[in-house]
């Protein structure tokens, strides 16, 4: 399983009740965050996600709508008596800020933290039935996505078949796997009578914060769904250049020429409070749009 639910969807400033960028991802087994803006905390409690399940933290830049929610969060893990490990993943500099925000306090966490520093595109996790991998974005300062991809899924046991061929329970991890078994007299019984294909990896991408950037499209090529910021309309395309952001209509276009399956478009401008317009520009573009609406899961 892979979901992803929307904690924040505004940009630098919250407003109409829209908070800074924040993401929760839900795989197999736990839960992943991407970016911790403002507020994330209040959102958690507000959409009932639970705070236990999150082990892996990505921050995509040091613009404060992003990770100024960060301390809030780690320091609540420790009041709350978390002993499980941590792991975030940011820019090398935030391992310092954390730091400095923990010393000043005299706080100290009571499970294990560990910092990655991304310092290159590349894998960044390698977990039992995902990978994420980060990728870096056109925008004012060091800013990376991240794509999270399922691994592939192991295939399907058709149990009947497998007890009329007596297959003993130690083979069928390597029935999951597609090999053949041979039976106690040679006979080789095709994997294909014993097990289906189970259903497709899914594939998720954030694409952060961003300037128009057709190379991106070369990087998400194929994923089944893109989160991309859309900060403005497509009337405001040259002040989006200038803040090195994105408008609906840019969004769309990568999301076209990336032949995903579906895009959400988010970050949206504290200028505008009526968002229905962003979604209906996109969509001349690219049908397959959705506003990223907080609180709202979306299943890849």
């Amino acid at each position: 399983m892979l979901a992803v639910t929307i904690l924040g969807n505004n940009s630098a400033i919250p407003a109409f009740g829209r908070h800074p960028t924040s993401q929760i991802i839900t795989t197999a087994d736990e839960l992943l965050m991407f970016d911790c803006g403002e507020g994330t905390q209040i959102q958690i409690l507000n959409y009932r996600i639970k705070r236990s399940r999150i082990n892996h933290i990505f921050i995509s830049h040091l613009h404060g709508d992003h990770y100024f929610g960060l301390i809030g969060l780690l320091s609540s893990f420790a009041l709350l008596g978390r002993i499980q490990p941590l792991h975030l993943y940011g820019p090398a500099p935030l391992q310092e800020l954390i730091a400095l925000q923990l010393k000043l306090a005299d706080t100290k966490l009571p499970y294990e933290f560990t910092f990655h520093p991304i310092k290159e595109q590349g894998l960044l996790l390698d977990a039992k039935h995902y990978t994420v991998e980060c990728f870096e974005t056109k925008h004012r300062i060091p800013c990376w996505g991240f794509i999270i991809r399922e691994k592939r899924n192991l295939r399907k046991l058709n149990i009947d078949q497998v007890r009329t061929y007596e297959v003993p329970v130690t083979f069928y991890n390597r029935l999951q796997n597609g090999e053949d078994y041979i039976s106690a007299d040679g006979t080789s019984i095709k994997n294909e009578l014993l097990t289906s294909e189970n259903s497709k990896p899914k594939s998720y991408a954030f694409c952060a914060d961003t300037i128009y950037d057709e190379q991106l499209a070369k990087i998400v090529e194929q994923i089944d769904l893109i989160y991309h910021e859309s900060t403005y309309p497509a009337v405001f395309a040259e002040k989006a250049a200038e803040r090195f952001h994105s408008t609906t209509k840019q969004a769309a276009a990568i999301a076209l020429k990336a032949n995903v399956q579906k895009l959400l478009i988010g970050h949206f401008s504290a200028k505008f409070e009526h968002l229905e317009s962003f979604e209906l520009e996109a969509r001349e573009i690219f049908s397959n749009t959705e506003l990223a609406r907080e609180g709202t899961t979306y299943l890849v």
